[in-house]
């Protein structure tokens, strides 16, 4: 008889998963109370499959404390709280589900941008103090831009998709594509999307979204140097993680003229767990902090770009079909 599969959930996720992996034999258990330290000691029983979102960190000394972990399933699509080189090594297979929020994070992007360009959280607030303010929100149309996505995976080609019916230039740069390194080899623009080199992707946006994951290389990538590449003052968007800008050299660019607007849905100064904000103990963070929210020309929302009611559900199912598949071809 085949030895039971038993699975830690460590995060609560939609419904959807446990009822599947539960109807496929696996044994399901609420780890929502299990703490990194109760991983390590061995203290909850036999461990074959985790689900987590970002609440505890998968570091080596984790991962090599489970010795039966066959896989891990992250609700989501960052997995900078994994250590992957510990997975590959110890033969732990890693799902995400970028999949199954890509949808909600395109249009929240299309939302930000669009609230952006015609002022309308500035509108409301003028209204709502009697004043009839329209020369100062007059707009600008998105149809006369050039949006510029940094990183084309499965949230950026989302964005993309949803550019595509404003008639705006949609230009993407991503380095790790093949083919579309500076100088990309591909010779016309593909659906919905012009692919280009660095030094044209910096002349012609006017629009910069960020959808890169967080790795070492990408931590505080978003600084002054980086800033200063472009040849006019762009509208900066960030819907990815927030530690990939710095914000207090937004917050001079902002100053500056580099950056006309900023659309942050994420910030620096999040805790681990991506839920709340950081006790910040240092004066500087602090401060830094107080002037971004109070910004006029930032629009911030909570680290909701992919977390609409349909995501949360297509998060799962995606993960579902994920792990069976894998369960199905493991002997």
């Amino acid at each position: 008889m085949k030895e039971s599969v038993h699975v830690w959930f460590l995060d609560v996720v939609h419904e959807a998963l446990w009822n599947a992996l539960d109807a496929a034999g696996m044994k399901c258990h609420d780890g929502t109370g299990v703490s990194r330290e109760a991983l390590v000691a061995g203290d909850i029983g036999p461990v074959h499959g985790l689900v987590l979102r970002s609440r505890i960190r998968l570091d080596a000394e984790v991962l090599h404390a489970i010795p039966d972990l066959q896989w891990i399933a992250r609700s989501g699509s960052g997995l900078e709280n994994i250590d992957l080189a510990t997975t590959a090594k110890l033969g732990i297979a890693v799902h995400s589900s970028p999949e199954g929020n890509r949808d909600a994070v395109g249009e929240h992007c299309v939302g930000m941008l669009l609230s952006t360009l015609h002022k309308l959280t500035s509108a409301d607030a003028s209204i709502r103090q009697h004043q009839w303010l329209r020369e100062a929100h007059r707009g600008r149309e998105l149809k006369f831009m050039t949006v510029g996505i940094v990183g084309y995976g499965h949230m950026g080609s989302a964005f993309a998709e949803r550019l595509s019916g404003f008639g705006c230039r949609v230009l993407a740069y991503d380095k790790y594509k093949d083919g579309w390194g500076e100088t990309p080899s591909i010779p016309r623009p593909m659906k919905h999307v012009q692919p280009v080199g660095w030094s044209a992707f910096c002349r012609d946006v006017d629009v910069v979204s960020l959808h890169l994951p967080l790795t070492e290389e990408t931590k505080k990538m978003v600084g002054a140097d980086w800033l200063g590449q472009f040849d006019h003052p762009i509208l900066l968007m960030n819907t990815s993680r927030g530690s990939i800008l710095h914000t207090s050299a937004l917050l001079s660019a902002l100053d500056q003229g580099q950056v006309t607007e900023a659309c942050l849905d994420v910030l620096e100064f999040e805790g681990h767990s991506l839920e709340d904000l950081e006790e910040l103990e240092d004066e500087f963070l602090r401060t830094t902090l107080e002037r971004l929210l109070a910004h006029p020309r930032v629009l911030l929302s909570p680290h909701v770009a992919g977390w609409t009611v349909e995501s949360y559900q297509k998060l799962s199912t995606v993960l579902a079909d994920k792990i069976l598949a894998h369960s199905s071809s493991v002997p």
